[in-house]
């Protein structure tokens, strides 16, 4: 029977209880915010279009402004502008890649100007008309309310990360009610790992969030619907949708950035560029009214078939135009509920005419696809449209279209449209995961089992002379004392060893600095960068000490060969041959 091996599956750790308590606490606080922003929204949508003091939910599309109209949507435009310029530049944008940002860059550290200002900037902007989501917003504010939360305790980096994402996707849920889906979002966008000591705390803030949202919103899924079953035959047609929507997120992509570029190339200062991106919205909504705003009402009527073909289009052209002005001025808002209504709208137009299934359910397809594609994220938008709409049934071709359109824009775009943005600051992000080498390996297998010791009570001038002489085979070497570690000696040591007679003299009461046989190659790898070492004397157990082997930088490569060898390596096992 072979010894009983310590290691485990997941790298378990008690700080997981303390961690998934504040994620729970945090999950209550972005409900509140989030359901504070939708209130927010609701309050400037009022106050611009219909002169009142409300909070009640209303479309500005049945507005009675008339031409007055393309102005309402630059004067929201302005108070931003003097927001972001003497308050904080960080509520630019759509809010996740400055999430994404805070969290690789920054140690996850957001300041409390964001949590402030950023849902008042992103209320302005599309209770003025502005064609964004509130999802951006929300995701940003969350996670700087998570931010802010863990900066008053003493966690590591990490564990702050985690909770900064916990706040994000707990609002993101709190205003979709995707549970799932904000958990997918979390793993494939704003985690960058997946570990328990960050995924369970994520998941608890989402489920408290999602059974708190009952209490401060409607409950239920937001767009309900029932498809039917689809016949084979509409795998191709899903896989067109898939190719379709990946076209889109490119074209949509490169325009924001053209169009920013362009804002860029202004001789005014960035302060007043989101006033002349909202000319765009005000001119655009006043031809197309439902245009304006978040348009959930809209995304509705999308998946439910309820608009005629010809004014989808219209819809589509403006909405599409209103939303690249304006967010590549630098306003805020974002992303998510429009890419929704666009996919949405490209698959009530085309939806008649693909095979094998009915037109209710493209506008859904297209949705997700859209999605997917441009966030890089199809699993997330996947569950995202099954949580919106409850429909079962639709699954299936919406994996499909998602993952077409996921796999279109991983091979014809570098970035996605949230990368893309932090890129152009200096920072690139690979967005793989992977399983580190050094992790899959441990000590054991790629440590010399049989290295050169020196004994304790060997003198300093024979050891000197024996081991750092001209047959000199290493750079140091291990000392044991009856077979236990004291340390490692090199020649410099030796060199500064004053009065010292014999080599034990050199070692004082403190432990020496090892590794265990049994641990992996990404711990050790961690202990002799932070002590600055080349190698370390690799012990049986930390009680005895005993020595089994030695382990340098350079045996950390060996754990790369497997890995090289599985990428890149290619093996024929067996051979197609037409004679017997």
């Amino acid at each position: 029977m072979k010894p009983y091996d310590p290691r485990r599956d997941f790298s378990g750790d008690a700080r997981l209880l303390p961690i998934g308590a504040m994620a729970a606490f945090i999950g209550a606080l972005s409900t509140g915010t989030a359901w504070l922003l939708l209130k927010a929204i609701s309050l400037f949508t009022n106050l611009f279009f219909f002169q009142s003091l409300s909070t009640a939910p209303q479309s500005p599309a049945v507005h009675a402004l008339g031409a007055w109209v393309i102005a309402v949507p630059v004067i929201g435009a302005l108070m931003i502008g003097l927001i972001a310029r003497f308050g904080s530049e960080q509520i630019r944008g759509h809010g996740i890649p400055e999430a994404i940002e805070a969290i690789l860059f920054k140690r996850s550290a957001m300041s409390p100007k964001v949590a402030v200002l950023k849902p008042l900037a992103s209320a302005i902007a599309i209770g003025s008309g502005g064609p964004f989501g509130a999802e951006g917003p929300i995701i940003m504010t969350g996670g700087a309310v998570g931010s802010l939360f863990a900066q008053h305790f003493h966690l590591s980096d990490a564990e702050r990360k985690t909770l900064l994402v916990a706040g994000a996707v707990a609002g993101m849920t709190a205003v979709f009610g995707t549970p799932i889906a904000a958990v997918l979002l979390a793993v494939e966008l704003l985690l960058f790992e997946l570990r328990p000591r960050s995924l369970l705390p994520v998941a608890i803030a989402c489920a408290v969030a999602g059974f708190l949202r009952p209490l401060l919103m409607e409950a239920g899924p937001l767009f309900p619907q029932q498809s039917p079953v689809l016949p084979p035959v509409a795998l191709l047609s899903c896989a067109l949708a898939g190719v379709l929507c990946g076209v889109m997120a490119w074209l949509l992509s490169t325009a924001l950035y053209r169009v920013e570029d362009g804002f860029h190339q202004l001789p005014i200062h960035w302060m007043w560029w989101p006033a002349l991106g909202a000319l765009a919205i005000g001119v655009g909504g006043y031809f197309q009214p439902r245009a304006l705003g978040v348009g959930y009402d809209v995304i509705g009527d999308l998946l439910q078939n309820h608009l005629a073909a010809s004014v989808v289009a219209t819809l589509l052209v403006a909405k599409a135009v209103m939303w690249l002005i304006a967010l590549g001025s630098g306003t805020s808002g974002g992303v998510l509920a429009p890419l929704l209504m666009l996919g949405a709208g490209l698959g009530t137009v085309l939806g008649p005419y693909l095979p094998g299934g009915t037109p209710q359910v493209w506008p859904l397809v297209f949705m997700a696809a859209t999605l997917g594609g441009m966030m890089r994220a199809p699993i997330m938008a996947t569950v995202f449209a099954y949580e919106l709409t409850h429909d079962a049934n639709a699954l299936l071709p919406v994996l499909a279209a998602s993952v077409v359109s996921y796999g279109f824009t991983v091979i014809t775009m570098h970035r996605s449209i949230l990368t893309e943005k932090i890129a152009r600051r200096g920072h690139h992000i690979y967005r793989e995961y992977g399983i580190d080498p050094l992790e899959r390996h441990s000590v054991e297998e790629v440590m010399t089992a049989t290295p050169v010791s020196i004994d304790a009570d060997a003198r300093v001038d024979d050891v000197l002379a024996s081991h750092f002489g001209a047959g000199q085979r290493h750079r140091a070497f291990p000392v044991t004392k009856g077979g236990a570690v004291l340390g490692m000696l090199d020649r410099a040591a030796l060199e500064q060893a004053g009065d010292a007679v014999h080599v034990r003299e050199l070692y004082g009461v403190n432990a020496p600095i090892v590794a265990l046989r049994g641990e992996t190659c990404r711990t050790v790898a961690i202990r002799l960068a932070v002590h600055g070492l080349e190698r370390l004397p690799v012990v049986a157990d930390a009680e005895s000490r005993q020595l089994v082997g030695i382990i340098s930088r350079s045996d950390m490569i060996k754990s790369s060969l497997a890995l090289e060898n599985e990428e890149h390596r290619r093996h024929r096992f067996r051979r197609f041959t037409l004679n017997p």
